[in-house]
Protein backbone atom coordinates (compact mmCIF):
# COMPACT_ATOMS: atom_id res chain seq x y z
CA UNK A 1 0.00 0.00 0.00
CA UNK A 2 1.30 3.37 -1.00
CA UNK A 3 0.04 6.88 -0.35
CA UNK A 4 -1.88 8.65 -3.10
CA UNK A 5 -2.62 12.30 -3.72
CA UNK A 6 -5.89 11.92 -1.79
CA UNK A 7 -4.09 10.42 1.20
CA UNK A 8 -5.78 6.94 0.82
CA UNK A 9 -3.57 3.87 0.71
CA UNK A 10 -4.55 1.73 -2.34
CA UNK A 11 -2.97 -1.73 -2.69
CA UNK A 12 -0.84 -2.31 -5.74
CA UNK A 13 -0.74 1.26 -7.00
CA UNK A 14 2.68 2.56 -7.95
CA UNK A 15 3.78 5.91 -6.47
CA UNK A 16 3.45 8.96 -8.67
CA UNK A 17 6.69 10.08 -10.25
CA UNK A 18 8.09 13.48 -9.51
CA UNK A 19 7.87 15.91 -12.43
CA UNK A 20 11.12 16.15 -14.37
CA UNK A 21 12.94 19.51 -14.34
CA UNK A 22 12.55 21.71 -17.36
CA UNK A 23 15.22 21.47 -20.03
CA UNK A 24 18.11 23.80 -19.43
CA UNK A 25 18.90 26.75 -21.64
CA UNK A 26 20.89 25.69 -24.70
CA UNK A 27 23.89 27.68 -23.46
CA UNK A 28 23.89 25.94 -20.08
CA UNK A 29 26.78 23.63 -19.29
CA UNK A 30 26.47 19.91 -18.92
CA UNK A 31 25.76 18.16 -15.62
CA UNK A 32 28.28 19.06 -12.91
CA UNK A 33 29.27 22.33 -14.59
CA UNK A 34 29.01 25.80 -13.19
CA UNK A 35 26.62 27.27 -15.76
CA UNK A 36 23.34 29.07 -15.15
CA UNK A 37 21.25 25.91 -14.71
CA UNK A 38 20.21 24.26 -11.39
CA UNK A 39 23.16 21.86 -11.50
CA UNK A 40 25.55 24.76 -11.93
CA UNK A 41 24.01 26.61 -9.01
CA UNK A 42 24.29 23.54 -6.78
CA UNK A 43 27.90 23.13 -7.89
CA UNK A 44 28.71 26.74 -6.99
CA UNK A 45 27.07 26.38 -3.58
CA UNK A 46 29.15 23.28 -2.83
CA UNK A 47 32.33 25.15 -3.83
CA UNK A 48 31.84 27.95 -1.33
CA UNK A 49 34.42 27.88 1.42
CA UNK A 50 35.27 29.84 4.51
CA UNK A 51 38.07 32.39 4.35
CA UNK A 52 41.47 30.74 4.31
CA UNK A 53 40.14 27.28 3.27
CA UNK A 54 42.63 25.47 1.05
CA UNK A 55 41.24 23.94 -2.14
CA UNK A 56 43.32 22.27 -4.89
CA UNK A 57 46.52 23.76 -3.55
CA UNK A 58 45.27 27.37 -3.63
CA UNK A 59 44.12 29.62 -0.82
CA UNK A 60 40.64 31.04 -1.33
CA UNK A 61 40.67 34.47 0.34
CA UNK A 62 36.90 34.74 0.75
CA UNK A 63 35.16 37.58 2.53
CA UNK A 64 36.39 37.32 6.13
CA UNK A 65 38.06 40.07 8.16
CA UNK A 66 41.55 39.14 7.00
CA UNK A 67 40.46 39.32 3.36
CA UNK A 68 39.11 42.81 3.99
CA UNK A 69 42.36 43.76 5.69
CA UNK A 70 44.41 42.41 2.77
CA UNK A 71 42.43 44.43 0.22
CA UNK A 72 42.70 47.60 2.28
CA UNK A 73 46.44 47.10 2.74
CA UNK A 74 46.85 46.76 -1.02
CA UNK A 75 44.99 50.04 -1.41
CA UNK A 76 47.16 51.72 1.23
CA UNK A 77 50.36 50.60 -0.50
CA UNK A 78 49.07 51.75 -3.90
CA UNK A 79 48.06 55.18 -2.57
CA UNK A 80 51.40 55.64 -0.84
CA UNK A 81 53.34 54.51 -3.91
CA UNK A 82 51.34 56.82 -6.17
CA UNK A 83 51.99 59.74 -3.82
CA UNK A 84 55.71 58.95 -3.87
CA UNK A 85 55.76 58.85 -7.67
CA UNK A 86 53.89 62.17 -7.91
CA UNK A 87 56.31 63.73 -5.45
CA UNK A 88 59.24 62.54 -7.56
CA UNK A 89 57.65 63.85 -10.75
CA UNK A 90 57.20 67.27 -9.15
CA UNK A 91 60.97 67.77 -9.26
CA UNK A 92 61.88 65.59 -12.26
CA UNK A 93 60.19 64.55 -15.49
CA UNK A 94 61.46 60.97 -15.15
CA UNK A 95 59.97 58.20 -13.03
CA UNK A 96 61.97 58.22 -9.77
CA UNK A 97 63.40 54.74 -9.08
CA UNK A 98 63.53 55.47 -5.35
CA UNK A 99 59.74 55.74 -5.28
CA UNK A 100 59.40 52.27 -6.81
CA UNK A 101 61.87 50.80 -4.34
CA UNK A 102 60.01 52.43 -1.46
CA UNK A 103 56.71 51.07 -2.76
CA UNK A 104 58.09 47.53 -2.95
CA UNK A 105 59.57 47.83 0.54
CA UNK A 106 56.25 49.04 1.94
CA UNK A 107 54.46 46.17 0.20
CA UNK A 108 56.85 43.67 1.80
CA UNK A 109 56.41 45.21 5.26
CA UNK A 110 52.62 45.25 4.87
CA UNK A 111 52.66 41.59 3.80
CA UNK A 112 54.63 40.57 6.89
CA UNK A 113 52.27 42.50 9.16
CA UNK A 114 49.17 41.04 7.49
CA UNK A 115 50.42 37.45 7.63
CA UNK A 116 51.29 37.88 11.30
CA UNK A 117 47.78 39.11 12.08
CA UNK A 118 46.27 36.33 9.96
CA UNK A 119 48.14 33.70 11.98
CA UNK A 120 48.02 35.18 15.49
CA UNK A 121 44.76 37.19 15.50
CA UNK A 122 42.53 35.88 12.69
CA UNK A 123 39.37 37.47 14.09
CA UNK A 124 40.85 40.91 14.82
CA UNK A 125 39.47 44.17 13.49
CA UNK A 126 40.30 44.45 9.75
CA UNK A 127 40.33 48.26 9.55
CA UNK A 128 42.90 49.45 12.09
CA UNK A 129 46.10 48.09 10.53
CA UNK A 130 45.40 49.37 6.97
CA UNK A 131 44.57 52.86 8.26
CA UNK A 132 47.68 52.95 10.44
CA UNK A 133 49.78 51.78 7.49
CA UNK A 134 48.25 54.36 5.16
CA UNK A 135 48.95 57.17 7.62
CA UNK A 136 52.48 55.86 8.10
CA UNK A 137 53.05 55.69 4.34
CA UNK A 138 51.73 59.18 3.72
CA UNK A 139 53.87 60.40 6.59
CA UNK A 140 56.94 58.95 4.87
CA UNK A 141 56.00 60.77 1.66
CA UNK A 142 55.61 64.12 3.39
CA UNK A 143 58.75 63.70 5.48
CA UNK A 144 60.52 63.11 2.16
CA UNK A 145 58.84 66.29 0.90
CA UNK A 146 60.34 68.21 3.83
CA UNK A 147 63.74 66.66 3.06
CA UNK A 148 63.52 67.89 -0.53
CA UNK A 149 62.74 71.42 0.67
CA UNK A 150 65.19 71.68 3.56
CA UNK A 151 68.03 69.37 2.57
CA UNK A 152 67.58 67.19 5.66
CA UNK A 153 67.73 63.38 5.60
CA UNK A 154 64.89 62.32 7.86
CA UNK A 155 62.92 60.07 5.51
CA UNK A 156 65.54 57.31 5.47
CA UNK A 157 65.59 57.18 9.27
CA UNK A 158 61.79 57.17 9.38
CA UNK A 159 61.73 54.25 6.93
CA UNK A 160 64.04 52.28 9.21
CA UNK A 161 61.85 53.10 12.18
CA UNK A 162 58.83 51.90 10.19
CA UNK A 163 60.44 48.49 9.73
CA UNK A 164 61.45 48.35 13.41
CA UNK A 165 57.97 49.39 14.56
CA UNK A 166 56.19 46.84 12.39
CA UNK A 167 58.62 44.22 13.68
CA UNK A 168 57.70 45.14 17.27
CA UNK A 169 54.01 45.05 16.26
CA UNK A 170 54.43 41.49 14.97
CA UNK A 171 56.45 40.40 18.02
CA UNK A 172 53.79 41.66 20.42
CA UNK A 173 51.06 39.74 18.60
CA UNK A 174 53.20 36.60 18.51
CA UNK A 175 54.11 36.58 22.20
CA UNK A 176 51.01 38.16 23.78
CA UNK A 177 48.26 35.64 23.09
CA UNK A 178 46.00 36.77 25.97
CA UNK A 179 45.78 40.41 26.99
CA UNK A 180 44.76 39.52 30.56
CA UNK A 181 48.35 38.48 31.22
CA UNK A 182 49.14 42.19 31.47
CA UNK A 183 46.60 42.69 34.27
CA UNK A 184 48.57 40.41 36.58
CA UNK A 185 51.53 42.80 36.42
CA UNK A 186 49.74 46.03 37.27
CA UNK A 187 52.24 47.35 39.83
CA UNK A 188 55.16 46.28 37.64
CA UNK A 189 53.77 48.44 34.85
CA UNK A 190 53.17 51.30 37.28
CA UNK A 191 56.79 51.17 38.47
CA UNK A 192 58.03 50.79 34.88
CA UNK A 193 56.16 53.96 33.95
CA UNK A 194 57.99 55.98 36.60
CA UNK A 195 61.36 54.49 35.59
CA UNK A 196 60.78 55.29 31.92
CA UNK A 197 59.78 58.87 32.70
CA UNK A 198 62.82 59.40 34.96
CA UNK A 199 65.35 57.78 32.62
CA UNK A 200 66.12 61.04 30.70
CA UNK A 201 67.50 62.43 33.98
CA UNK A 202 70.00 59.60 34.52
CA UNK A 203 73.61 60.77 33.95
CA UNK A 204 75.31 58.92 31.13
CA UNK A 205 71.98 57.96 29.63
CA UNK A 206 70.36 61.33 29.03
CA UNK A 207 70.65 63.03 25.65
CA UNK A 208 70.41 66.44 27.31
CA UNK A 209 68.00 69.28 26.68
CA UNK A 210 66.71 69.32 23.09
CA UNK A 211 64.32 72.03 21.89
CA UNK A 212 63.78 73.16 25.47
CA UNK A 213 62.82 69.74 26.89
CA UNK A 214 64.78 66.87 28.43
CA UNK A 215 62.90 63.88 27.06
CA UNK A 216 65.44 61.73 25.22
CA UNK A 217 67.99 59.10 26.15
CA UNK A 218 71.04 58.14 24.10
CA UNK A 219 71.73 54.40 23.73
CA UNK A 220 74.73 53.53 21.54
CA UNK A 221 74.27 56.73 19.57
CA UNK A 222 70.54 56.15 19.07
CA UNK A 223 68.20 58.76 20.53
CA UNK A 224 64.97 57.42 21.98
CA UNK A 225 62.08 59.02 23.87
CA UNK A 226 61.04 56.57 26.64
CA UNK A 227 58.02 58.69 27.55
CA UNK A 228 56.28 57.37 24.43
CA UNK A 229 56.43 53.81 25.78
CA UNK A 230 55.46 55.10 29.24
CA UNK A 231 52.09 56.08 27.76
CA UNK A 232 51.31 52.42 27.09
CA UNK A 233 52.58 51.12 30.43
CA UNK A 234 50.61 53.78 32.30
CA UNK A 235 47.38 52.83 30.51
CA UNK A 236 47.95 49.15 31.35
CA UNK A 237 48.48 50.03 35.03
CA UNK A 238 45.36 52.20 35.15
CA UNK A 239 43.22 49.56 33.43
CA UNK A 240 44.36 46.80 35.80
CA UNK A 241 43.95 48.92 38.95
CA UNK A 242 40.54 50.25 37.96
CA UNK A 243 39.27 46.78 37.09
CA UNK A 244 40.36 45.39 40.45
CA UNK A 245 38.99 48.31 42.47
CA UNK A 246 36.06 49.40 40.32
CA UNK A 247 33.40 48.46 42.87
CA UNK A 248 35.22 50.22 45.70
CA UNK A 249 35.80 53.36 43.62
CA UNK A 250 32.12 53.46 42.66
CA UNK A 251 30.91 53.58 46.27
CA UNK A 252 31.09 57.04 47.86
CA UNK A 253 31.87 57.07 51.58
CA UNK A 254 33.53 60.48 52.08
CA UNK A 255 32.08 63.93 51.45
CA UNK A 256 34.23 66.89 50.41
CA UNK A 257 31.87 69.81 50.14
CA UNK A 258 29.12 68.87 47.68
CA UNK A 259 31.15 65.98 46.20
CA UNK A 260 31.01 62.38 47.41
CA UNK A 261 34.23 60.36 47.05
CA UNK A 262 35.32 56.80 47.90
CA UNK A 263 37.55 55.93 50.83
CA UNK A 264 41.02 57.53 50.57
CA UNK A 265 42.80 54.18 50.86
CA UNK A 266 41.20 53.05 47.59
CA UNK A 267 41.70 56.29 45.69
CA UNK A 268 45.16 57.21 47.01
CA UNK A 269 47.30 54.69 45.03
CA UNK A 270 45.66 55.81 41.81
CA UNK A 271 46.16 59.49 42.54
CA UNK A 272 49.75 59.03 43.74
CA UNK A 273 50.83 57.11 40.62
CA UNK A 274 49.08 59.47 38.21
CA UNK A 275 50.19 62.56 40.11
CA UNK A 276 53.81 61.40 40.16
CA UNK A 277 53.76 60.83 36.40
CA UNK A 278 52.26 64.27 35.78
CA UNK A 279 54.78 66.00 38.07
CA UNK A 280 57.71 64.27 36.35
CA UNK A 281 56.46 65.25 32.90
CA UNK A 282 55.90 68.82 34.03
CA UNK A 283 59.43 68.89 35.42
CA UNK A 284 60.75 67.64 32.09
CA UNK A 285 58.75 70.39 30.37
CA UNK A 286 56.67 67.84 28.51
CA UNK A 287 53.33 69.45 29.23
CA UNK A 288 51.74 68.07 26.07
CA UNK A 289 52.23 64.47 27.21
CA UNK A 290 51.07 65.42 30.71
CA UNK A 291 47.82 66.66 29.19
CA UNK A 292 47.39 63.38 27.31
CA UNK A 293 48.01 61.34 30.47
CA UNK A 294 45.46 63.36 32.40
CA UNK A 295 42.81 63.08 29.68
CA UNK A 296 43.21 59.30 29.40
CA UNK A 297 43.11 58.98 33.20
CA UNK A 298 39.79 60.85 33.45
CA UNK A 299 38.22 58.90 30.58
CA UNK A 300 39.19 55.54 32.06
CA UNK A 301 38.05 56.54 35.54
CA UNK A 302 34.66 57.58 34.21
CA UNK A 303 34.23 54.38 32.18
CA UNK A 304 35.17 52.26 35.20
CA UNK A 305 32.86 53.95 37.71
CA UNK A 306 30.18 55.69 35.65
CA UNK A 307 30.30 58.68 38.02
CA UNK A 308 30.28 62.19 36.53
CA UNK A 309 31.85 63.55 39.70
CA UNK A 310 35.28 62.37 38.56
CA UNK A 311 35.34 64.28 35.23
CA UNK A 312 33.94 67.34 37.02
CA UNK A 313 36.69 67.21 39.63
CA UNK A 314 39.17 66.61 36.81
CA UNK A 315 38.16 69.84 35.09
CA UNK A 316 38.65 71.72 38.36
CA UNK A 317 42.03 70.06 38.93
CA UNK A 318 43.09 70.84 35.36
CA UNK A 319 42.17 74.49 35.80
CA UNK A 320 44.21 74.71 38.99
CA UNK A 321 47.16 72.86 37.42
CA UNK A 322 47.08 75.02 34.30
CA UNK A 323 47.11 78.17 36.43
CA UNK A 324 50.09 76.91 38.42
CA UNK A 325 51.95 75.92 35.23
CA UNK A 326 51.26 79.35 33.76
CA UNK A 327 52.84 80.99 36.81
CA UNK A 328 55.83 78.62 37.07
CA UNK A 329 56.90 78.03 33.46
CA UNK A 330 57.85 80.85 31.13
CA UNK A 331 57.37 78.77 27.99
CA UNK A 332 53.77 78.09 29.02
CA UNK A 333 53.12 81.84 29.25
CA UNK A 334 54.68 82.30 25.81
CA UNK A 335 52.51 79.60 24.24
CA UNK A 336 49.36 81.04 25.75
CA UNK A 337 50.22 84.55 24.58
CA UNK A 338 50.90 83.50 20.98
CA UNK A 339 47.71 81.43 21.02
CA UNK A 340 45.69 84.47 22.05
CA UNK A 341 47.41 86.84 19.59
CA UNK A 342 49.85 85.23 17.12
CA UNK A 343 50.14 88.47 15.11
CA UNK A 344 51.73 90.41 17.95
CA UNK A 345 55.14 88.77 17.37
CA UNK A 346 54.98 87.21 13.90
CA UNK A 347 58.75 87.23 13.38
CA UNK A 348 59.56 86.07 16.91
CA UNK A 349 57.94 83.56 19.26
CA UNK A 350 54.77 83.27 17.13
CA UNK A 351 56.64 82.60 13.89
CA UNK A 352 55.79 78.88 13.72
CA UNK A 353 52.08 79.36 14.39
CA UNK A 354 51.84 82.32 12.01
CA UNK A 355 53.56 80.43 9.19
CA UNK A 356 51.30 77.44 9.82
CA UNK A 357 48.19 79.59 9.46
CA UNK A 358 49.60 81.21 6.31
CA UNK A 359 50.34 77.77 4.81
CA UNK A 360 46.86 76.43 5.53
CA UNK A 361 45.32 79.55 3.97
CA UNK A 362 47.55 79.15 0.91
CA UNK A 363 46.40 75.56 0.45
CA UNK A 364 42.77 76.54 0.13
CA UNK A 365 40.32 73.84 -0.91
CA UNK A 366 42.47 71.68 -3.21
CA UNK A 367 46.03 72.64 -2.21
CA UNK A 368 49.05 73.86 -4.12
CA UNK A 369 49.84 70.37 -5.36
CA UNK A 370 52.17 67.70 -4.02
CA UNK A 371 55.68 69.10 -4.11
CA UNK A 372 54.66 72.72 -4.71
CA UNK A 373 54.30 74.06 -1.18
CA UNK A 374 56.88 75.80 1.00
CA UNK A 375 57.52 73.57 4.05
CA UNK A 376 60.94 75.18 4.46
CA UNK A 377 59.20 78.29 5.81
CA UNK A 378 57.63 76.37 8.72
CA UNK A 379 59.83 75.53 11.75
CA UNK A 380 59.80 71.84 12.76
CA UNK A 381 57.66 71.02 9.72
CA UNK A 382 58.55 67.31 9.81
CA UNK A 383 57.59 66.85 13.47
CA UNK A 384 55.23 69.38 15.04
CA UNK A 385 53.74 70.83 11.84
CA UNK A 386 53.54 67.92 9.39
CA UNK A 387 49.75 68.38 9.24
CA UNK A 388 50.28 71.92 7.96
CA UNK A 389 52.49 70.60 5.13
CA UNK A 390 49.67 68.23 4.16
CA UNK A 391 47.06 70.98 4.38
CA UNK A 392 49.09 73.34 2.20
CA UNK A 393 49.83 70.87 -0.60
CA UNK A 394 46.61 68.80 -0.52
CA UNK A 395 44.27 71.54 0.65
CA UNK A 396 41.21 71.28 2.84
CA UNK A 397 40.12 68.11 1.05
CA UNK A 398 43.36 66.30 1.80
CA UNK A 399 43.46 67.52 5.39
CA UNK A 400 39.86 66.40 5.89
CA UNK A 401 40.72 62.96 4.53
CA UNK A 402 43.49 62.66 7.12
CA UNK A 403 41.09 63.71 9.87
CA UNK A 404 38.56 61.11 8.72
CA UNK A 405 41.22 58.41 8.98
CA UNK A 406 41.88 59.37 12.59
CA UNK A 407 38.16 59.52 13.27
CA UNK A 408 37.82 55.99 11.93
CA UNK A 409 40.59 54.78 14.25
CA UNK A 410 38.77 56.37 17.20
CA UNK A 411 35.43 54.84 16.22
CA UNK A 412 36.89 51.36 15.73
CA UNK A 413 38.81 51.62 18.99
CA UNK A 414 35.70 52.60 20.95
CA UNK A 415 33.75 49.80 19.30
CA UNK A 416 36.46 47.36 20.39
CA UNK A 417 36.18 48.73 23.93
CA UNK A 418 32.40 48.36 23.86
CA UNK A 419 32.48 44.73 22.70
CA UNK A 420 35.48 43.59 24.77
CA UNK A 421 34.93 40.38 26.68
CA UNK A 422 35.98 41.63 30.14
CA UNK A 423 36.36 44.83 32.16
CA UNK A 424 40.14 45.01 31.86
CA UNK A 425 40.01 44.79 28.07
CA UNK A 426 37.31 47.47 27.96
CA UNK A 427 39.33 49.87 30.08
CA UNK A 428 42.56 49.15 28.21
CA UNK A 429 40.96 49.70 24.80
CA UNK A 430 39.32 52.90 26.07
CA UNK A 431 42.60 54.30 27.36
CA UNK A 432 44.52 53.45 24.20
CA UNK A 433 41.85 54.94 21.95
CA UNK A 434 41.57 58.13 24.01
CA UNK A 435 45.34 58.53 23.89
CA UNK A 436 45.61 58.44 20.11
CA UNK A 437 42.42 60.48 19.54
CA UNK A 438 43.27 63.12 22.12
CA UNK A 439 46.85 63.39 20.84
CA UNK A 440 45.53 64.03 17.33
CA UNK A 441 43.13 66.68 18.63
CA UNK A 442 45.78 68.47 20.69
CA UNK A 443 48.38 68.79 17.91
CA UNK A 444 45.93 69.66 15.10
CA UNK A 445 44.00 71.98 17.41
CA UNK A 446 47.26 73.74 18.28
CA UNK A 447 48.21 74.21 14.62
CA UNK A 448 44.79 75.63 13.78
CA UNK A 449 44.71 77.86 16.89
CA UNK A 450 41.89 75.97 18.53
CA UNK A 451 44.03 75.28 21.64
CA UNK A 452 47.54 76.41 22.64
CA UNK A 453 50.24 74.73 20.56
CA UNK A 454 52.20 71.90 22.19
CA UNK A 455 55.21 70.04 20.89
CA UNK A 456 53.74 66.57 20.40
CA UNK A 457 53.70 64.47 17.25
CA UNK A 458 50.86 63.56 14.91
CA UNK A 459 50.43 59.76 15.30
CA UNK A 460 51.96 57.70 12.46
CA UNK A 461 52.55 60.78 10.29
CA UNK A 462 55.10 62.99 12.04
CA UNK A 463 58.79 62.18 12.01
CA UNK A 464 59.77 60.37 15.20
CA UNK A 465 60.78 56.77 15.77
CA UNK A 466 59.71 56.57 19.41
CA UNK A 467 56.22 57.81 18.61
CA UNK A 468 55.89 55.47 15.64
CA UNK A 469 56.97 52.48 17.73
CA UNK A 470 54.53 53.20 20.56
CA UNK A 471 51.63 53.76 18.15
CA UNK A 472 52.19 50.44 16.36
CA UNK A 473 52.29 48.69 19.74
CA UNK A 474 49.04 50.47 20.59
CA UNK A 475 47.41 49.12 17.42
CA UNK A 476 48.69 45.62 18.22
CA UNK A 477 47.03 45.74 21.65
CA UNK A 478 43.73 46.88 20.13
CA UNK A 479 43.91 44.06 17.58
CA UNK A 480 44.56 41.50 20.31
CA UNK A 481 41.55 42.74 22.30
CA UNK A 482 39.27 42.68 19.25
CA UNK A 483 40.45 39.19 18.29
CA UNK A 484 39.70 37.85 21.76
CA UNK A 485 36.22 39.38 21.88
CA UNK A 486 35.17 38.12 18.44
CA UNK A 487 36.69 34.69 19.04
CA UNK A 488 34.65 34.44 22.25
CA UNK A 489 31.46 35.28 20.33
CA UNK A 490 32.27 32.61 17.72
CA UNK A 491 33.09 30.06 20.43
CA UNK A 492 36.67 29.70 19.30
CA UNK A 493 39.89 29.75 21.28
CA UNK A 494 42.24 32.63 20.49
CA UNK A 495 44.84 30.00 19.62
CA UNK A 496 42.69 28.53 16.83
CA UNK A 497 42.76 29.73 13.27
CA UNK A 498 39.61 30.35 11.24
CA UNK A 499 39.80 26.99 9.54
CA UNK A 500 40.56 24.83 12.57
CA UNK A 501 38.09 22.57 14.36
CA UNK A 502 35.74 24.46 16.56
CA UNK A 503 35.95 27.57 14.40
Amino acid sequence: MVPTAAGVRVPGRRPRRRPQPRPQHPTARSRGGAGPGPAGRRRRRRCRRRPGHVTAGAVVIGDGPRATEARLLVGAVLITSAAGVLLGWSSSSELPPAALVTGLALAAIATVAHLTVRVTAPDADPILLPIAFLLNGLGLVFVQRVDMATGSELAAAQAVWTAVSVGAFCALLLFLREVRVLARLQYTFGLLTIVLLLSPLIPGLTAGVINGAQLWIDVFGLRFQPGEIAKLTMVVFLAAYLERNRALLSVATQRIGPVLLPAPRHLAPLLVATGAALVIMAGLRDLGSALLFFGAFLAMLYVATGRLAYPALGVVAFSIGATIAYQLFGHVRVRVSIWLDPWADVTGSAYQLAQSLFALATGGLTGTGLGFGRPQDIPFSATDAIFVVIGEELGLLGATAILLLYLTIAMRGLKIAQTARDEFSTLLATGLTVFIAFQTFVIIGGLTRLVPLTGITLPFVSYGGSSLLSNYLLIALLLRISDESRAAVLGRSTHQGPGEPGA
